[in-house]
């Protein structure tokens, strides 16, 4: 286990240390919540033309839910586990660059920008495949910028991204799988 977190420390310092000034706005509005909101309406958009308003309805709830259910898991593996973020880590704080003007929360493992986001990915790249295949090229490009965004500014080690894309996805599969059994069993088809 400690050879594992050697590494994942070395991988952050690496990939932390690769910003630069000049890319500190871009990475600071990438990880910025509120920066994903054009993406959102333009997804709320694809629902009411594509899945009209019933089953729109349908994906509010079920995002509504899935988004707080990958939140709270996030939150109970950061106080569950209590693994230091890397800006609150004193082995390493030196060492790294902190972009945003605090660091967060003490606790980071983990990420729940990256898992809120590849709910998204995962959930509507699903839902909308098949109509727009190149949606889920644009989704998986969207969440990866935004799990990087948690590394380069600082505040996530690499694990802690991708233990919170593996969660999205498997909380956005599941939500999916249940969204389609809603469908079918309630006549939204």
């Amino acid at each position: 286990m400690d050879t594992l977190i050697n590494l994942d420390q070395e991988l952050f310092l690496y990939l932390n240390g690769l910003g630069s000034s000049s890319w500190d706005g871009f990475w600071m509005f990438m990880t910025n919540k509120w920066s994903s909101i054009p993406l959102y309406v333009f997804l709320l958009m694809l629902c009411l033309v594509k899945l009209k308003w019933r089953r729109t309805l349908l994906v509010l709830v079920l995002v509504a839910l899935m988004v707080t259910v990958s939140d709270q898991l996030s939150n109970a593996f950061k106080y569950g586990l209590e693994r230091l973020r890397p800006c609150h880590d004193v082995l390493i704080e030196s060492q790294m660059r902190l972009v945003k003007s605090y660091c967060g929360g003490k606790f980071g493992y983990f990420s729940a920008h990256a898992s809120n986001s590849f709910v998204v990915v995962t959930f509507f790249s699903l839902i909308f495949n098949r109509i727009f295949k190149w949606l889920p090229f644009v989704l998986i490009i969207w969440g990866m910028i935004v799990a990087y965004s948690r590394i380069y500014i600082g505040v996530h080690y690499p694990l802690d991204v991708i233990t919170g894309i593996t969660f999205g996805m498997l909380i956005g599969l599941v939500f999916y799988i249940l969204y389609k059994w809603i469908t079918k069993r309630f006549f939204f088809v």
